[in-house]
C-alpha cells in the first residue's frame, strides 16, 4: 500500500472513536484501499452520519473483513444487491455516540444506477495506486483528477429514468452532483485531468472530460453517448438483459417499500442480518417509558437494517386486523360501564365482582386477544429467521396471571374449560418462542403513580413488585433503571440489543 512515507495522520474530533480504531487498524496491516466517493461527504461519512465506501484492493480483502470483524462490526445481506459479489456490508456500533454506522467494502468499482450496477470498469488498480492521504483526516482518499472524472462517469450512469429509485430522487442527486462538482472544482488542474482521463477513458475523450471537469458543468447529452460507447466493454449485461433485470427490481422494490410502511409482514425489504435475526423484547409497568424507548431503539436501528416493532398490548399502540373492530368499539363500552368491577387497575373501580355483561365482554376481548398474540409470536419468530431484527413493545407471559400481558379468563368465573384452554395456549407458546433478549424497565411505584395517574396506587405498588419476580430463563435478561435519564437508558438499551445481533 502507497502511502508517501506518511506514518501517522491527523485524526479530528470529527471523526468517531470506532472509525479511529478501525482506519488505524487499516493502516498498521498495510491493507489497499481508499475512500472512493465524493470529497465533499467526507466528513459525513467518517462521522456515522452517512454509509463509508471502501474499496479494497482484492489482495486484501479477506484481511479487511477480518480486521472489521475483530472491530464488531456484523455482517448484512442487502437485497438489493444480492448478487453483487464485489460487495459487502457491514454495521458497527459507536458506543460513545451510540451511531450505528455502515460500510460499504468494495472489491471492485461497479457503476450503474442506484439498483443495478451495470458497468465495472477495470480500473481499479489505477484508482487505489493514485489514492492519497486525506489532509486532516485518517484515511486514504481518491485524487483530485481520479475524483474528477469518477465523478463525471457517475453522473452519466447513475441518472436512469427507468430506476424508481433514482426517479424520486432526481432533484435531490442532481443537487448533489453539482454541490461535488462547485467543491472539486478550485482544486483541478486540467492537464492532470486529461492525462487521468486519458489512462481511464481513453484519449479521444480526454480534452472533453477535462473541459467539463474543470467548468463545473454537467455532462451535455453528447458527451453522455460518447462515455457509453467507451464503457460499452465493462458492461456485465446486455441491453435486453439489463432492462429486464432492471424492471424486476424495481418491482420488487415498490413491494417491499409497501410492505414496510403500510403491511408489516414479516419479510425483509432491504437489509437483513447475515445469520439470522433477533427478538427484543421491552417489558415493564405501564408508565415505564416502554413505548418510548421501543420507538428510539426502532429508529436507532431501523436506518440500516430491517426492523420489525410489534404491540403486544392494548393501548394506544398498533393494534392488529382481528384487535382492530374491538378498540373502535372500546369507547361505547366504557360508556356502558362507567365503572369498572374489583380487580381492575385503571378508572373508578368498584368494589363488587364482575357481573354478566362485564364477562361476556372480557370473553370475547380475551378470545381476540389471544388469537393476535399467536399470530404476532409467529410472525415475530418467522421475521428472525429471516434476518429481521424485532422489537416488541410488551411480550406474552403466562407466570403471573394478574400481571400485564397475563391470562385474562382466569380472572373470570363460568367460562368454559376450553375456553380457558384456548387462551392458555396462545401465552404458552410466549414460552416456545421466547424473545432473545428481554430488557425489563424497573421503576420507582411513585415515578410511576406520577406518570399513570389513572393507576390505582395499590396497584402500582403490586405490579412493581411483580415486574421483579417476572423472569424469562431462555432469554438473556437486561434490568434498565427507568428513573435515570432518558437518555441513559436508550443507551443502555442499545449496547443490550447490540449484543444479540
Amino acid at each position: 500500500m502507497r502511502d508517501g512515507g506518511v506514518d501517522t495522520v491527523a485524526a479530528t474530533g470529527s471523526v468517531l472513536d470506532l472509525f479511529l480504531e478501525m482506519l488505524e487498524s487499516f493502516r498498521a496491516a498495510g491493507i489497499d484501499y481508499c475512500y472512493w466517493r465524493s470529497s465533499l461527504r467526507l466528513e459525513t461519512a467518517v462521522g456515522g452520519l452517512s454509509d463509508l465506501d471502501l474499496l479494497v484492493a482484492r489482495a486484501d480483502r479477506e484481511r479487511a473483513i477480518r480486521l472489521l470483524l475483530d472491530h464488531n462490526f456484523k455482517l448484512l445481506y442487502s437485497l438489493s444487491a444480492h448478487d453483487e459479489p464485489m460487495l459487502m456490508d457491514l454495521i458497527g456500533h459507536d458506543a460513545p455516540s451510540g451511531r450505528i454506522v455502515h460500510v460499504h467494502l468494495h472489491f471492485r468499482l461497479m457503476l450503474g444506477s442506484s439498483l443495478l450496477k451495470l458497468w465495472q470498469p477495470s480500473w481499479q488498480s489505477a484508482v487505489l495506486a493514485n489514492a492519497v492521504w486525506h489532509s486532516s483526516l485518517p484515511v486514504r482518499v481518491l485524487d483530485a483528477p481520479t475524483e474528477a472524472v469518477l465523478l463525471l462517469v457517475r453522473g452519466c450512469l447513475e441518472f436512469n429514468p427507468f430506476d424508481v429509485v433514482a426517479l424520486r430522487q432526481w432533484r435531490a442527486m442532481a443537487a448533489k452532483f453539482a454541490a461535488d462538482r462547485a467543491a472539486l472544482a478550485p482544486r483541478l488542474d486540467r492537464n492532470e485531468i486529461c492525462r487521468r482521463a486519458t489512462e481511464l477513458l481513453g484519449a479521444a475523450l480526454a480534452e472533453s472530460v477535462a473541459d467539463i471537469a474543470c467548468r463545473g458543468d454537467p455532462p451535455s447529452s453528447a458527451l453522455r453517448r460518447r462515455l457509453l460507447a467507451e464503457l460499452a466493454p465493462y458492461r456485465r449485461a446486455g441491453r435486453l438483459q439489463g432492462s429486464l433485470r432492471l424492471f424486476v427490481r424495481s418491482l420488487l422494490f415498490l413491494g417491499r417499500s409497501l410492505n414496510k410502511r403500510f403491511i408489516h409482514a414479516p419479510r425483509p425489504w432491504s437489509r437483513r442480518i447475515l445469520g439470522g435475526g433477533s427478538v427484543v423484547a421491552v417489558v415493564g409497568v405501564d408508565g415505564s417509558g416502554k413505548s418510548t424507548l421501543v420507538r428510539a431503539l426502532c429508529d436507532w436501528a431501523g436506518s440500516e437494517m430491517d426492523v420489525l416493532p410489534l404491540y403486544f398490548g392494548t393501548g394506544e399502540g398498533r393494534p392488529g386486523l382481528l384487535l382492530l373492530p374491538l378498540k373502535l368499539l372500546l369507547p361505547l363500552a366504557q360508556r356502558l360501564l362507567p365503572r369498572k368491577p374489583k380487580g381492575a387497575s385503571h378508572g373508578t373501580v368498584s368494589s363488587k365482582p364482575p357481573g354478566l355483561f362485564y364477562n361476556a365482554l372480557l370473553t370475547v376481548w380475551a378470545s381476540v386477544l389471544a388469537v393476535e398474540k399467536w399470530q404476532k409470536l409467529k410472525a415475530a419468530g418467522r421475521a428472525a429467521d429471516q434476518g429481521m431484527l424485532v422489537i416488541t413493545d410488551r411480550f406474552p407471559q403466562n407466570q403471573l396471571p394478574q400481571f400485564n400481558d397475563g391470562v385474562l379468563l382466569p380472572r373470570l368465573n363460568r367460562v368454559p374449560r376450553w375456553l380457558r384452554k384456548f387462551e392458555a395456549n396462545a401465552y404458552a407458546l410466549a414460552d416456545r418462542l421466547p424473545p432473545d433478549l428481554v430488557i425489563k424497565l424497573q421503576a420507582d411505584p411513585a415515578l410511576i403513580s406520577r406518570r399513570e395517574p389513572d393507576m390505582l396506587p395499590d396497584v402500582v405498588r403490586r405490579r412493581t413488585e411483580e415486574l421483579m419476580r417476572l423472569n424469562f430463563p431462555a432469554s438473556r435478561l437486561e434490568v434498565l433503571d427507568a428513573s435515570q435519564p432518558l437518555p441513559t437508558v436508550i443507551a443502555d438499551a442499545k449496547r443490550a440489543v447490540w449484543t444479540v445481533l
